[in-house]
């Protein structure tokens, strides 16, 4: 693989004391504040149609280390969220001793998550100890890695946002052309859908399948604007942005699906209905007249808004569970259940901005280099004016 600037880690389970994160890379001199992350992390607790955990945790970041007075030092700055409703799992958890009467090993895996393989993988018999880390409450700690990197992008006029545009089977027509319009209209929106005044027929529609016991899932849309030309490379495989960031998004839980620009729809048109014709001025130098690429060409960002459509499956645990085997008696039962959501696609949208930002910041910084802040700047600007002057 190629050598990454940014590097991040994340460590802990859903019900444990918390979630750890680090994240080495950021220069030195970037301003920022836990206020800032904590923020995000509302954000993804938000969205109707969310579980009963989103009662309990209220998701706050507290640095342990990498930044003092309000700046990053450049060393590895080390993130941590508590988890409340570890108080109630505090026996079910314990690091230490031996399981009670009380702790019931889970058996039976549900369809569609990590349980059955990764309790083959690793040879557990107990099946909480795969489902703990693979749950989506990990996301919390990326969207906290993705905050600081948004933080960073900010500070070079890159800005991210996202929108839902689907949900089930049922998709709002999206009118307004403007990316970040669009991200704020969805910021109103308890769906995150570009179009609040849809929201009741919506939620119509996850009550139903709440009522059914089903889950749903949907697409949602991530952009960046302002992002220059020359990000990735076409040199070799795993440099190309394309391939980054849609590695980055398929790593996040119940994704299965990614497409940037056009997609799949490329592939039903003409080339001449595809490709993005250049133009010029001696204003704003080389432009585009389309963006159907979606921002990339041939693994490298092309200045335009990356724009990246992200396909989330339905969540696996399901009120009515579907059947499944217990993995010591194979005894053909239903599969085990957890406390869920009904849906979590606006969320997911906020974890797709998080990754977003972190392959985007790392591909700029692989680009430019840079200690400090100070220095990232300088280097930026000099880049910048090599673009206007090509």
């Amino acid at each position: 693989m190629s050598l990454r600037v940014l590097r991040f880690l994340t460590a802990g389970e859903s019900h444990g004391r918390g979630l750890t994160a680090i994240l080495e890379g950021i220069p030195a001199n970037l301003s920022i504040s836990s206020e800032y992350i904590n923020k995000e992390l509302r954000r993804r607790q938000g969205g109707y149609g969310r579980g009963g955990r989103m009662k309990i945790e209220k998701d706050r970041v507290e640095f342990l280390s990498g930044v003092r007075f309000g700046k990053t030092l450049g060393s590895p700055i080390t993130l941590w969220i508590e988890n409340r409703d570890w108080e109630n799992w505090k026996e079910k958890m314990s690091a230490e001793g031996e399981p009670t009467e009380s702790v019931v090993p889970f058996k039976r895996p549900r369809p569609g998550h990590a349980d059955l393989a990764g309790g083959i993988k690793f040879n557990q018999r107990d099946l909480r100890n795969i489902l703990e880390r693979a749950s989506a409450r990990e996301t919390a700690a990326r969207v906290a890695v993705g905050a600081v990197c948004k933080r960073f992008l900010e500070e070079l006029g890159i800005r991210i946002g996202s929108y839902v545009i689907s949900i089930g089977r049922l998709s709002p027509k999206i009118e307004e052309e403007d990316y970040l319009r669009r991200h704020e209209l969805a910021e109103r929106s308890e769906l995150r859908f570009p179009d609040p005044s849809k929201d009741d027929e919506f939620k119509e529609v996850i009550d139903e399948a709440k009522e059914k016991g089903e889950s749903l899932g949907g697409v949602f849309e991530v952009f960046a604007i302002g992002v220059p030309p020359g990000l990735g490379s076409h040199i070799q495989w795993d440099r190309r942005i394309d391939g980054r960031i849609a590695q980055a998004m398929m790593s996040i839980q119940a994704i299965k699906g990614v497409e940037i620009g056009l997609g799949f729809e490329a592939s039903r048109r003409f080339g001449s209905e595809v490709h993005d014709e250049i133009g010029y001025t001696a204003e704003s130098g080389f432009f585009r007249y389309s963006n159907n690429l979606g921002g990339t060409e041939g693994g490298v960002t092309n200045g335009m808004p990356v724009v990246v459509r992200v396909a989330m499956k339905p969540i696996p645990t399901l009120k009515n569970p579907l059947r499944s085997v217990d993995i010591d008696t194979k005894e053909e039962l239903k599969a085990g259940k957890e406390r869920t959501d009904v849906v979590a696609v606006p969320a997911a949208s906020v974890v797709g901005e998080a990754m977003l930002a972190i392959v985007l910041a790392d591909a700029l910084l692989e680009k430019l280099g840079g200690d400090f802040m100070e220095e990232v700047r300088e280097r930026y600007e000099a880049y910048l004016r090599h673009v206007r002057n090509f």
